[in-house]
């Protein structure tokens, strides 16, 4: 199963919160945040770092349906 990774790079505040914990996936560009790749497996840290976003930025979705950041 994978998952379809997203920042909005316009929300973006470049925190690199996501890429201090997922380096493999989220990495920094300047004054914001982009992904390596836009699918990934599924991995609970990549949800860990769409919920640390302090902007929001990172939406997650599976299959079409938005799962992260999560409520």
């Amino acid at each position: 199963m994978s998952w379809d990774v997203e920042i909005d790079e316009h929300t973006c505040i470049g925190s690199g919160m996501c890429a201090a914990l997922v380096p493999e996936v989220f990495a920094l560009d300047g004054a914001v945040a982009h992904t390596l790749t836009p699918s990934v497996d599924a991995d609970e840290t990549v949800l860990d770092a769409a919920d640390s976003c302090p902007a929001m930025a990172i939406t997650v979705t599976d299959g079409g349906r938005e799962i992260g950041p999560r409520p």
